[in-house]
């Protein structure tokens, strides 16, 4: 077992906001892959198992890959960490399956908020339980108040798509289900990255925990859309374009920067400063290649900007004491 050195805050929280900009644009891209094959479920299979694809490559490639996949085996066999962290890409293919099924009735909009709401909650009690590589780190009312600011800063920012979502003139009580799904994948992301990041320690690189994770969420959702397909039959035949098949390698750059990360930053920090990528990432689609209806609003600008503060206030080392629950 390696173990790589940690980095400063600074550099690190950087990292996690350029990772996060990868996931509005898988994100675009899974979407239109869903719609050109009118079947959502099948654009997550294709996206996880392209991902799949290029992570066994760059594992046989790479000597970092090679000398992690010739541990994976004695470090599960010796039970270094708990089998069921193998399992963690289940819930990735659990986010994607509750992505495809509740944003037509949610809307992009509440989805985000319900899936950030969970994931910056359960960040603060990972990084409390100690789950992660980076060990226990405490609930502090700065921690918590920062968390609080990000998901108000969220929905500020998405507020001006409330409006034109699938949730518009909803039965609140036919909303309240739907929106617990999202909100449980966002809860259960903070466990992912945790076991990732510690599954990382131990097979000594990011690139095998990575592609473990791919196994197991490719295992899911193939498993998912054979029971479909008997039930409910074929979509549209696979798009020749080649962008669409980009949201499996972007899906490889964040869960591996995640795995990576949250031995030096904590979960919390990681999940946040990838939150403010996804925000930044967001409003650069929108600004650069705006989705037919779509624009940029001045509370999706300020949000994205307090969100920043948000995080900047959650993750400086404040003296000890202050505010500490």
């Amino acid at each position: 077992m390696t173990h790589s050195p940690r980095l400063p805050l600074l550099p690190g929280l950087l990292l996690a906001v350029a990772a996060g900009l990868f996931v509005p644009a898988q994100g675009r891209i899974n979407g239109a892959l869903g719609t050109a094959l009118a079947d959502g479920l099948a654009a997550a299979v294709v996206s996880f198992s392209t991902g799949l694809v290029l992570m066994v490559v760059v594992s046989l490639l790479l000597p970092k890959g090679r000398a992690g996949l010739a541990e994976v085996l004695p470090t599960l066999r010796e039970r270094r960490f708990p089998r069921y962290y193998a399992l963690a890409g289940g819930i990735g293919a659990y986010f994607v399956f509750a992505q495809s099924f509740t944003v037509g009735l949610l809307g992009v909009a509440l989805f985000t908020v319900a899936a950030i709401t969970g994931q910056t909650l359960s960040g603060l009690l990972v990084d409390r339980m100690g789950i992660g590589p980076a060990g226990r780190r405490p609930i502090t009312g700065i921690r918590v108040l920062g968390s609080v600011l990000t998901v108000a800063a969220v929905a500020w920012a998405v507020s001006p798509r409330f409006g034109a979502t699938g949730a518009s003139g909803a039965d609140p009580l036919h909303i309240l289900v739907p929106v617990l799904l999202p909100v449980l994948a966002g809860f259960l992301m903070s466990f992912q990255q945790a076991m990732n990041g510690t599954a990382t320690v131990h097979y000594g690189s990011p690139i095998t925990a990575t592609l473990v994770n791919f196994i197991a969420g490719s295992i899911v959702l193939w498993v998912a859309w054979l029971i479909k397909l008997v039930v409910a039959g074929t979509g549209n035949p696979l798009p020749g374009e080649w962008w669409y098949y980009l949201g499996g390698p972007m899906g490889c750059v964040f869960i591996g920067v995640a795995a990576f990360l949250v031995r030096s930053l904590g979960v919390l920090i990681t999940g946040l400063g990838m939150i403010a990528g996804q925000l930044l990432g967001s409003l650069g689609l929108d600004l650069a290649l705006p989705a037919p209806g779509t624009g940029v609003a001045l509370p999706t600008v300020l949000g994205t900007l307090l969100t920043l503060a948000a995080i900047v206030l959650a993750s400086l080392p404040w003296p000890n004491g202050a505010l500490k629950r």
